[in-house]
């Protein structure tokens, strides 16, 4: 284990390391080894305008550096690299040359091909460009008509693009970037991507349940055969959609630490992860936790917790390079992309519902809590499904197995 990492580890078991997102991506000022964050979006302002989930660390990053950073300040970047996510997985080495997964954000990154390359020349994964067929990006529609460009968005894609990479070196990368980020255009572009023919889709985004939500899972999100993942949201205790969704595999949040135990690895429940019972969406019949009678986030859930994030390479905007990153939106995209390790969905099938049938290959988040809801499971890491982390985390691609 990276010896800093172990220290931002204590550090935030004492306290000493504070969650504090703030709107805008403006560093704030903290005292020394206080890890702060900003969002990448600011807050959504209505039901259907959605917002990133990206967490950005703006201070205290010395927290998480590695020892080599001083010898070789550009050698090692902070934060968990692929080789963690995989030991801490069991992700295996190969597998997805034949998949695609999509990322859909809002706004252009323009930086987006140029980063990727350089976060994966850093860790020795194989080239993924526009030139060799492996990148795509399009617009809403799928074509060449890009929107208009955002920093916050942008980095938002560049933790997307960069965790797929992660966990599945070999699988292709369509980014379908929205027109807005209000929740009609994001939809359109889920369609856009299933249309291309992605069989994966990672949605890193939410925003306020409403009446219209119903709607929208018919409209947008009931693809059959389409694994669509969603993060559960990054303000704790509560339900955004469309994580809400029926149709989606809603992803939790966990802080990852390495550990004496036989795994090496412990996930327990980050406090900024969302959870809860939906107020307008139907129970899937996989679901069976009985406190809730509608649909119950989260499904799954991997590392969300900034101050044990990951590492991301983004140079739009204000942004110069390496990064350490948070929020559900990093816990989205791995479990979509450990979707396309475990195969193709057959025809008709809802993946959502596959952990459930295999349960035994995850590994179970049993402690901490993301709010208040008297001691339920809906906000408690507990034996078995809880909210903030559903059925656990990954224990290689198993549960994903339809």
């Amino acid at each position: 284990m990276w010896p800093a990492l172990v220290a931002a580890a204590g550090l935030a078991a004492t306290g000493l390391v504070a969650f504090s997102p703030t709107a805008g991506a403006e560093p704030q000022q903290a005292p020394a080894h206080r890890l702060t964050t900003a969002r990448s979006c600011a807050v959504s302002t209505a039901p259907d305008l959605m917002a990133c989930k990206a967490l950005k660390v703006t201070s205290g990053t010395d927290s998480l550096a590695l020892s080599a950073r001083s010898a070789h300040p550009a050698a090692i970047p902070s934060g968990y690299g692929p080789s963690e996510l995989r030991s801490a997985y069991a992700i295996p080495e190969t597998g997805g040359s034949d998949a695609t997964v999509a990322v859909v954000d809002a706004y252009d990154n323009p930086d987006a091909e140029a980063d990727l390359a350089t976060y994966r020349e850093q860790y020795g994964l194989p080239a993924c460009t526009t030139d060799n067929g492996c990148f795509r990006k399009v617009g809403q529609s799928g074509g060449s008509a890009l929107p208009a460009p955002d920093p916050g968005w942008a980095e938002e894609i560049s933790l997307d693009v960069d965790m797929v990479s992660a966990v599945c070196p070999a699988c292709h990368i369509l980014l379908v970037e929205a027109d807005t980020s209000a929740m009609t255009d994001l939809g359109e572009s889920v369609n856009t991507a299933v249309s291309l023919g992605a069989k994966y889709v990672s949605n890193s985004y939410g925003g306020g349940e409403s009446g219209a939500d119903t709607t929208y899972d018919t409209q947008y999100f009931d693809h059959p055969g389409v694994a669509i993942t969603v993060s559960s949201g990054d303000a704790g205790y509560g339900v955004e959609y469309p994580a809400g969704s029926q149709y989606v595999t809603a992803v939790g949040g966990t802080s990852l630490r390495q550990d004496g135990s036989s795994r090496g690895w412990t996930d327990t429940v980050w406090g900024g992860a969302g959870s809860g019972c939906s107020a307008y969406d139907p129970k899937p019949g996989w679901q069976q936790d009985g406190e809730c009678a509608g649909r119950t986030v989260a499904d799954v859930s991997a590392v969300a917790d900034p101050a044990t994030g990951v590492a991301v390479y983004d140079t739009y905007g204000n942004d110069s390079g390496w990064e350490v990153f948070g929020g559900t939106s990093a816990s989205a995209p791995i479990i979509a992309s450990l979707y396309a390790l475990a195969g193709t969905p057959s025809d008709g099938s809802y993946p959502a519902s596959f952990p459930y049938a295999h349960t035994d290959a995850l590994d179970d988040a049993v402690s901490g809590t993301n709010g208040e809801c008297a001691g339920s499971y809906l906000c408690t890491g507990s034996a078995g499904y809880d909210g903030p982390t559903g059925l656990g985390t990954p224990n290689g691609v198993a549960a994903f197995t339809g």
